[in-house]
């Protein structure tokens, strides 16, 4: 797996003393963390979590707070790790029994399977087993979205989490962003955040994609929301991304600044109207691989984490 150093030592032949200087910037922001104490995700007061993979909080209040949504764009919270590895051994790693045995986990993001003893929750549907979309390198929302309209109608459980994988890139808007694959010579190519750091594409740009992926993920929170039921539903993400912050691009571990770990944290409700049936959904993508590990570590790659 890829560690700080592992990266900017990748990151020298692209740019010299610019990854010398990132990396010693992730090495200081981890020793000395940048944000306060995290705040309680899974003991917070909720019935549905839904989690934007990394979502900063100020993108997602630009968008809300620009468009038509019935949820509110006010509202942060403080993330307890900086990449969902972190965030899910946080959350749940050392979570209640009982407590888990209450909650269905629906979930688009692969490192369910390694970070996680999923026999402790009361469900869970790894949906990006089934409804990847290997022409993208991710999993698109629609299959997600599914998954948890039927959890929430079929599953007896108190409480669900629901984990998409947008905004994190690649983004399921721009044909050019496509996943991450080895290249002919076995190694990776770089990402959207290597792209940014050494002038190959873009803020404006890479902003602008990650912008809409987030309105593509939002319209599918729109729709989960009026097709099953939670009192009190919470909107909120995993961690951020840095741009350029302190000279961080994307989202390394460890890391305490405010870009990695201020997320949405916006309140809202949810009522099934019975709007949506999934089984009729001609939209939603079913594939016969259910994933073994070296499909697990394939996904996790094209999502540009070096396994």
């Amino acid at each position: 797996m890829s560690s700080p150093l592992t990266d900017a030592v990748r990151s020298l032949r692209h740019a010299g003393l610019d990854a010398v200087r990132e990396f010693v910037n992730r090495t200081y922001f981890s020793v000395r963390p940048a944000t306060p104490d995290p705040d309680p995700v899974l003991d917070a007061d909720w019935d549905l979590l839904v989690v934007l993979d990394a979502c900063r909080a100020d993108l997602f209040a630009d968008v809300v707070g620009a468009g038509d949504y019935n949820f509110p764009a006010t509202g942060t919270a403080i993330s307890p790790g900086s990449t969902s590895k972190e965030w899910l051994s946080a959350v749940f790693g050392s979570a209640d029994d009982d407590a888990l045995a209450e909650v269905a986990y629906v979930t688009g993001n692969p490192y369910s399977t390694k970070m996680l003893d999923l026999s402790r929750f009361g469900h869970v549907d790894e949906v990006w087993r089934t409804g990847w979309d290997d022409d993208r390198g991710t999993i698109p929302p629609r299959p997600i979205t599914n998954a948890a309209i039927e959890a929430g109608r079929e599953r007896d459980t108190d409480r669900m989490v629901v984990h998409y994988m947008q905004p994190h890139f690649p983004s399921i808007v721009d044909d050019d962003d496509d996943g991450i694959a080895l290249d002919d010579w076995g190694t990776q190519p770089m990402s959207v955040w290597e792209e940014l750091r050494f002038g190959q594409r873009t803020e404006a740009d890479v902003w602008e994609s990650y912008r809409k992926n987030l309105e593509a993920v939002l319209a599918d929170v729109e729709l989960l929301l009026s097709n099953v039921d939670a009192e009190r539903a919470v909107i909120t993400a995993d961690h951020g991304n840095a741009v350029g912050e302190h000279h961080i691009y994307g989202h390394p571990g460890g890391v305490g600044i405010p870009a990695l770990r201020e997320v949405p944290w916006s309140v809202t409700s949810a009522t099934d109207g019975g709007s949506h049936d999934p089984a009729d959904d001609a939209t939603s993508i079913e594939s016969n691989d259910e994933g073994d590990d070296s499909t697990v570590e394939d996904r996790l790659e094209s999502l540009g984490y070096r396994t």
